[in-house]
């Protein structure tokens, strides 16, 4: 909650101030936030609970997200980190009706941008202009969506300085006679670590430093010679790291922060720093409500686990469409199962997507209604004109792809692009391969009826009867056309060498392409 207007901000000294010093000493819980609930229940690192996502402003959620610091490529974690939170922003736009108005602040500033621009005899802007621009590309690459503004840390110092100017006023931080600012974390008492319990009280002084204890951190940090720096009342300089993103969230949201993000290693000492600097500066109980982590999670196999439930939903997708093209032939299809299956993983998927996010619970309801879509996708050699169930499986299909491209993962795409370096052009040329052997297949395959056979041979028969006559004409046209099916199926098994993977129906063939260049187990068996 946000205290009232008893205390101004930026006030110095007074009454007022020191008595919302001395309580906010003594408070460290954290307290639901006034608003409306929208219907997600979210892990907060900063209650360490689940607590219920309350916004300040219904169907709208404020949101501000570390960006990286630009002097290299990004690497894994950013990748991780990112894909993570924007799944969980599309989570709350696309099924939760909520709004989301996002920052990303970008350190464009900072000792190893100067260190690399001085290997590459570079400026700092330059430097960090191309290491921007790298980033968002692989940002795009990765289907992440961008912010909706981003702010770079040179673009925002004059309002950097007047934040550090305001702490420095309502006695939470100190200057030196060297230039720099430091924050006093003993002056916040155990407020100071709300994140990760930390207590300033339990470190030694500061030894040959200008700052009076071992935590207190910089605001502003001195220029060194031939530095990059900025003009400041304390001297030239620059920001220090963790001033810099409570200035540019509270340039945009005030002292009203619904979610802050980053990765785990980010919790301390920059969100907790973050949160002292923004208290200490809007004079308020609780700044940034809800503080979502990420930590890397990776490995070759949660890479081939996702491998293999992808390539399972793809080929559920494809054998769904085959059906409904007519090129699939099955028997009968329950479609009451299917159509009270497929209501209940709509459920199933709600529910876990508002618990915390649980995309893992919500594609396992999803595999679960593929399992019994194909329980009924079982294949027969003749069609006995039953009819076919194409709309729900139609309903099914539509379903399961806008359950992924709402979460950026679009199936239409990925089978047109799997392996990289497919193309539009490659897809059609398959296409037209696998037509032709499809005709050189059922060429092969079909052979004349009885009654034909009679009725070529009439009169020629001899002494030979005409069921054996028409046994030996079919082993013969077998033997002729034995040399075809064997060059379809030398077809077929070079292709899936290659990743590509041809699948026989009883009218048409389908081909899909498969990651690796070999072909993969199938998460989900046919049953």
């Amino acid at each position: 909650m946000l205290l009232g207007a008893a205390v101004r901000q930026g006030r110095a000294g007074g009454g007022a101030a020191r008595r919302w010093r001395s309580g906010a000493a003594r408070r460290r819980e954290w307290v639901q936030p006034a608003g409306r609930a929208c219907g997600v229940v979210a892990y907060n690192s900063r209650s360490r609970s689940k607590e219920p996502l309350v916004l300040g402003k219904d169907g709208v959620a404020t949101w501000y997200s570390c960006g990286p610091t630009v002097y290299d490529h990004a690497h894994l974690g950013h990748a991780c980190s990112y894909v993570r939170f924007d799944i969980i922003r599309r989570i709350l736009t696309r099924f939760f009706d909520t709004e989301v108005i996002m920052v990303m602040g970008i350190t464009d500033i900072d000792d190893k941008i100067i260190k690399r621009a001085n290997e590459m005899n570079i400026s700092p802007v330059a430097l960090a202009r191309i290491y921007e621009e790298d980033f968002k590309q692989d940002m795009a690459s990765l289907k992440v969506l961008p912010p909706t503004v981003y702010m770079r840390v040179t673009e925002n110092i004059p309002q950097i300085i007047s934040f550090i100017k305001t702490i420095i006023a309502n006695g939470q931080a100190y200057t030196t006679s060297q230039g720099n600012v430091y924050f006093d974390v003993k002056s916040w008492g155990e407020r100071y670590g709300v994140l990760t319990a930390v207590s300033p009280d339990t470190q030694g002084e500061a030894v040959d430093t200008e700052k009076r204890h071992v935590r207190d951190f910089a605001l502003w940090k001195a220029a060194k010679p031939q530095e990059l720096s900025w003009s400041s009342p304390w001297g030239k300089g620059r920001p220090g790291w963790h001033i810099e993103c409570s200035t540019i969230s509270s340039a945009v949201f005030g002292r009203q922060l619904d979610i802050h993000t980053g990765g785990i290693d980010l919790a301390f000492p920059h969100h907790e720093n973050e949160i002292a600097q923004c208290e200490a500066y809007h004079q308020c109980e609780q700044w940034g409500n809800y503080f979502l982590h990420s930590a890397v999670d990776f490995s070759d196999e949660t890479m081939n686990d996702a491998k293999n439930v992808l390539q399972a939903i793809s080929s559920f997708i494809r054998d769904a469409n085959a059906y409904i093209k007519g090129q699939l032939v099955c028997d009968p299809v329950r479609e009451d199962v299917l159509w009270e299956r497929l209501a209940s993983t709509k459920v199933n998927v709600k529910a876990a997507l508002a618990d915390d996010f649980d995309t893992s619970r919500a594609v396992a309801a999803i595999m679960d209604l593929i399992h019994h879509g194909n329980r009924q996708l079982k294949a027969v050699t003749k069609d006995v004109g039953s009819p076919r169930s194409s709309v729900v499986y139609g309903s099914i299909t539509s379903y399961i792809e806008s359950f992924f491209n709402a979460l950026g993962m679009p199936f239409e795409e990925r089978q047109v692009a799997a392996g990289g370096g497919n193309t539009a052009l490659l897809s059609n040329v398959m296409d037209e391969l696998v037509s032709f052997r499809t005709k050189v297949r059922n060429y092969a395959l079909v052979l004349p009826e009885a009654t034909e056979t009679v009725q070529m041979e009439e009169g020629a028969v001899g002494a030979k009867g005409p069921k054996q006559e028409q046994k030996e004409k079919r082993r013969q046209l077998m033997q002729e056309r034995k040399p075809l099916l064997e060059a379809c199926d030398s077809l077929r098994g070079d292709l899936a060498a290659l990743g590509i993977h041809i699948k026989d129906r009883s009218t048409a063939s389908t081909w899909e392409m498969v990651e690796g260049g070999r072909a993969e187990q199938r998460a989900e068996e046919k049953s």
